[in-house]
């Protein structure tokens, strides 16, 4: 059985992908794939996802620079959630963080605290072309 046929994508085709930074295993984010975005990204060795909101393809990096270089893509138990990691070029979120997972809890009061630096201001992540 080949590594996609043990894939289970769920009723709109697609399956989650939590991308880590190889090396630090820190999560950088969580994007969707579809089968064909899986087999690029197998192809190109960068991550290609589908945007449910844009119904298209994205190649990370391709309007920021900063590109996501596939290292190693697995599977759990189940087959349908997907752990990606990458060599991250620059920011991995969109508003300029290393991380998508820049914010934290607090204890008690339940406070929101930026638990890292932004790299870059969105403004200036975005190419003009």
């Amino acid at each position: 059985m080949s590594f996609l046929e043990q894939l289970k994508f769920n009723s709109d085709g697609l399956i989650p992908a939590i991308i880590q930074e190889h090396g630090t295993g820190r999560v950088l984010m969580m994007a969707w794939m579809n089968r064909a975005s899986l087999q690029r990204t197998l192809e190109l060795r960068q991550t290609v996802f589908w945007s449910r909101s844009r119904q298209k393809f994205w190649l990370k990096g391709e309007t920021s620079g900063h590109t996501q270089r596939v290292k190693d893509i697995a599977f759990d138990c189940d087959g349908d959630t997907l752990l990606i990691q990458v060599e991250q070029q620059g920011a991995a979120c969109h508003e300029g963080y290393k991380s998508c997972f820049f914010r934290s809890v607090g204890e008690g009061d339940q406070a929101v605290r930026v638990t890292e630096p932004q790299l870059q201001r969105p403004d200036q992540i975005y190419r003009q072309g």
